[in-house]
């Protein structure tokens, strides 16, 4: 049922918001700090437990799935400005945030994507970061 998907998407959304919240307070910024970020992350987690362990039926899947799927235009849609705003007022610490961010995210791509299983349609060859 959708409705289960609504649950999960909302509780997720909470959880983010409320550690992205906690984290802007922390660093001393009155805004979200990836707040939607987390939800999104606690999303995924929490639909590929659900999966793993089957404790979806195909109905509330189906939900959990199209909510899934719609939660990433909608929700992050809507956070765009506010954090824009924020980020712009902050000065410089968003901007080397984000700079540090892709600085420590970058090299882990490879070895991230090697923890992965490729899917039967996936061709290695198509993606550059994995040649040796």
């Amino acid at each position: 049922m959708a409705v289960y998907g609504v649950a999960l998407l909302s509780a997720c959304t909470f959880l983010g918001v409320y550690i992205g919240q906690s984290l802007g307070e922390m660093i001393g910024l009155k805004s979200d700090v990836g707040g939607v970020g987390f939800a999104m992350l606690f999303l995924m987690l929490a639909s590929e437990y659900l999966e793993k362990n089957n404790m979806l039926d195909k109905a509330t899947e189906s939900g959990v799935m199209f909510w899934s799927a719609m939660y990433i235009p909608i929700v992050v849609a809507m956070a765009m400005n506010q954090n824009v705003i924020a980020a712009l007022s902050g000065g410089p610490c968003a901007i080397i945030a984000g700079f540090m961010g892709c600085a420590v995210m970058y090299p882990l791509i490879k070895p991230i994507s090697k923890l992965a299983a490729p899917s039967e349609d996936w061709d290695e060859s198509a993606n550059p970061l994995l040649k040796k």
